[in-house]
């Protein structure tokens, strides 16, 4: 059979661009639609203008610390429209850089809504397109829960885009977003509250690291409420927010921010025309292969509820299209030994196993940790603390894992990571000579384990 095209994509984010470009290159006649802007979550509403806010949030540490190095700086006040203004003209930069990407690479990009007709029909724009292969790219939503006045709630879309900053903020969450945006409003000078229904934030990451964190914004003066639900939400005369708690708590703020998870964008996509199973919580359900149920039509990225990152998403975007239309050049993702960042202030940044995990998988771990102020903060009165830690295998010194909590860990992580991915041992760590000064020394250093 003659198809219109050979791959059709839905969805215009990191994982369905990355397919549709390289497709194109590989000779593939490739088409993407998209209904809302070009990048998806990461580059719009996701890590892209996160990081420039958390950018934001830190100068108030910056100009203070400036001080004890002589510095004569006063930040006079803080204005969010100057900050979000500069945001949309960045994120509307980088909108053209996809749409050049996508044009140049011969992509036919088609700006609407696309629904599954059939197992190769997609229509947009009332305009019916054939393909041999369906991608479905279309990442995630915000999802908030049903409760009495959540209508009032702020999710993680429409925080980049609030006319005020509010003057005081109560996040809800546990997660990456949560602690993220608890540590932006608070660095910028909202009053912040950060409540979760359960014991500790940032559940799966070490335990050690969690509590550190943890410790760190108590420093920095932050309301931290833990086993705390919201029961209901009421709009007062004066614009602010009732919030009462299940155990009958409550607090008044000017904006309730929920970042509790994200389901599948899924509406209107016209699934029930096909036969695509959906995994218990809600996902396609795809095999190694990123094939759906469906044998034509294929999913990736967030979609699928694996692992919900954008580098991930493009790794799989360009396994695909190498299996498709370069099956010489195909090799699966590894999903192992992926390294991850949550950039709260102090910044998360982690590869391979926790402490936990490791012995829950039966290793016997030598643990190597260590706690100091950084240099950077010695003139300063300021006493946030990094935290270091490596998680070794007992009997082949393999290094199974690697934390760190504080400044541009993420940035550091990333060289420890491809450490890790080439079976790094501890003694190679200990073989490294490291650079002084500097806080990355540690991780060659730490030579006793803990007890």
């Amino acid at each position: 059979m003659s198809y219109d095209f050979d791959l059709f994509v839905i969805g215009a984010g990191s994982g369905g661009v990355r397919a549709a470009r390289f497709a194109a290159s590989f000779g593939a006649r490739v088409a993407v639609a998209e209904s809302r802007y070009l990048g998806g979550t990461c580059v719009n509403v996701g890590c892209v203008p996160k990081k420039l806010m958390v950018y934001a949030a830190h100068f108030h540490d910056d100009f203070q610390l400036s001080r004890s190095f002589g510095w004569d700086v006063e930040a006079k006040n803080f204005d969010w429209s100057t900050l979000i203004n500069n945001k949309n003209t960045e994120i509307k930069r980088l909108n053209g850089i996809y749409e050049k990407l996508l044009i140049n690479s011969g992509v036919n990009l088609f700006n609407g809504h696309a629904k599954i007709i059939d197992a190769h029909t997609v229509e947009v724009n009332g305009q019916q397109h054939t393909a041999e292969h369906i991608l479905i790219a279309v990442g995630g939503w915000p999802q908030v829960p049903d409760i009495p006045g959540r209508e009032h709630v702020t999710d993680s879309n429409q925080v980049f885009f609030l006319a005020e900053q509010p003057k005081r903020v109560l996040v809800i969450g546990g997660g990456y977003i949560a602690v993220e945006f608890a540590s932006v409003f608070h660095g910028l000078g909202s009053e912040t509250q950060l409540a979760y229904r359960g014991d500790l934030f940032l559940r799966g990451f070490d335990q050690e690291v969690r509590e550190h964190l943890h410790q760190e914004l108590l420093k920095k003066n932050m309301t931290l409420r833990f086993n705390c639900d919201v029961q209901h939400i009421d709009k007062q005369e004066d614009g602010s927010l009732l919030i009462t708690f299940k155990d009958d708590q409550t607090t008044v703020v000017d904006c309730i921010f929920y970042a509790t998870g994200r389901r599948p964008m899924l509406d209107n996509l016209g699934l029930e025309n096909v036969d695509i199973k959906l995994d218990k919580t809600g996902f396609i359900a795809v095999d190694d292969l990123y094939q759906t149920s469906e044998s034509s039509i294929l999913a990736i990225g967030d979609v699928t509820g694996r692992v919900q990152l954008t580098p991930v998403a493009l790794a799989e975007g360009m396994a695909l299209a190498r299996r498709l239309f370069r099956k010489e050049e195909y090799r699966p993702v590894d999903y192992n030994l992926i390294p991850t960042a949550v950039f709260s202030l102090p910044n998360i940044a982690t590869v391979g196993l926790s402490e936990e995990q490791a012995k829950a998988e039966g290793f016997v771990v030598q643990v190597f940790k260590s706690s100091f102020r950084p240099m950077k903060l010695s003139l300063s009165d300021q006493q946030e603390r990094i935290f270091m830690k490596l998680v070794v295998d007992e009997t082949t010194d393999r290094v199974l894992g690697c934390h760190m909590v504080g400044p541009d860990a993420g940035e550091l992580m990333q060289g420890i990571a491809i450490a890790l991915k080439a079976g790094a041992t501890k003694q190679v760590f200990d073989d490294t000579i490291g650079i002084h000064p500097t806080a990355a020394e540690e991780f060659v250093t730490m030579r006793t384990p803990s007890v």
